[in-house]
């Protein structure tokens, strides 16, 4: 979007200093990336970067309302709902495609948003390394939004996550995270914040306070960062000796009632210029005519897992349980990343965090460019110039 910029950058690379960024992220921490880093940054220009500042800003100002929180009441699936729910998310992501609208310019376009925490941490390490390797990088540019640096981005996270709790006494709880594809960011999380990460398997309870050991010493748990995805505890069912369903005496960073509440079932509420159309299946009073145009999706599930883009009306009427699924308008990514074998295409997630006193702010994004039909490994098999990336902009822009 910054046609100079992008040529000189294209002109300049070389494998090299590419080899050298990707070296020093996987050995920086004891963690590298499980997944591929792009070549290139996403240079967005002001306007973009304004932009995307703005939808999110609308989004959250929707969230703020009684309306959605009548939306949200049955959002949590039976059986699933967790004590000691927070006033606010500490947390929220955005995921927008970029686009071009009727006269050629490139706009946000929603794809979906989760009340629920991402790569973050990784994603200083990434900005930083982009800027230290390509000199063709402005040194005015950057990925953070509010007039942040990245002291102020890292101070903000430590807001939300360790809250007033000694750090000691925080876990970033997920499942065997050793084994997690985003692992590297539990390592920078840990360097960072000074938050270690912990299996469930490893946490005991004796009333209702839990314990985990560290070097052979029980030490209490007072708060969690929680990186559990409820869908992927209910498939895999770990031997844990407590339940997120307990009612427990710690604090939550992340409170597991909000990945629900922020989902997919939020998209139907949501309107706006930035907003594709979207309803559940059970609300379509008539099936569109232009089928080929949408994409129906799950209600619960994540990381695109059951998403179909090619539905049918045959597929739609033998639905079970069409209060679990939306129909939801494509959006129509725009090839606008020139790239030596063919244009990449993008789509920004907006990172938002808090420290639970209100809705939380706008502080960063990460970004992923793919070539294919879907962002994912098996869509950009052998390509070159896709995966994750972070969108560069003017400093003061956003």
């Amino acid at each position: 979007m910054i046609s100079a910029l992008r040529q000189r950058y294209n002109a300049a690379f070389t494998e090299q200093p590419y080899a050298a960024f990707l070296n020093e992220l996987a050995t920086a921490h004891r963690w590298g990336p499980d997944f591929r880093v792009s070549e290139t940054p996403l240079f967005l220009d002001a306007e973009v970067a304004a932009s995307l500042a703005r939808a999110s800003s609308a989004i959250v100002s929707q969230l703020a309302t009684p309306g959605f929180r009548a939306h949200a009441a049955d959002a949590i699936p039976p059986g699933l709902t967790v004590p000691a729910e927070t006033p606010f998310p500490h947390f929220i992501c955005i995921d927008f495609a970029l686009a071009t609208d009727a006269a050629g310019r490139v706009v946000p376009r929603l794809i979906e948003l989760q009340g629920f925490p991402t790569v973050a941490c990784f994603q200083t390490l990434l900005a930083r390394g982009y800027a230290r390797h390509f000199p063709e990088i402005p040194a005015d540019f950057t990925s953070y939004f509010g007039g942040l640096d990245e002291e102020g981005f890292v101070a903000a996270l430590r807001a939300s996550i360790i809250g007033a709790c000694d750090p000691a006494e925080v876990v970033l709880l997920e499942i065997e995270p050793a084994g997690q594809k985003t692992r590297i960011d539990f390592a920078v999380t840990e360097e960072l914040i000074g938050v270690h990460p912990v299996c469930v398997t490893e946490v005991r309870k004796r009333g209702r306070s839990l314990y985990h050991d560290v070097g052979g010493r029980e030490v209490p748990i007072r708060r969690i960062y929680n990186r559990v995805i409820f869908d992927e505890l209910l498939r895999r069912k770990p031997a844990m000796q407590f339940s997120l369903l307990d009612d427990l005496d710690v604090e939550w960073a992340g409170h597991p009632n909000w990945y629900f509440r922020i989902s997919k079932h939020t998209l139907p509420f949501l309107t706006g210029d930035f907003v594709p159309p979207c309803h559940l299946v059970s609300e379509l009073r008539e099936i569109p005519a232009d089928l080929g145009n949408y994409v129906l999706k799950p209600l619960y599930s994540f990381a695109g897992l059951g998403v179909d883009l090619s539905p049918t009306a045959e597929k739609i009427a033998a639905i079970a349980q069409p209060r679990e699924w939306l129909l939801q308008r494509k959006v129509a990514y725009a090839p606008l990343l020139a790239t030596p074998d063919g244009p990449a295409k993008a789509e920004v997630r907006l990172i938002l965090a808090g420290d639970g006193s209100g809705w939380p702010r706008l502080l960063n994004n990460l970004v992923r460019l793919t070539k294919g039909a879907m962002h994912g490994v098996d869509f950009n098999k052998g390509r070159i110039w896709v995966g994750a990336s972070v969108g560069l902009f003017p400093r003061g822009a956003a």
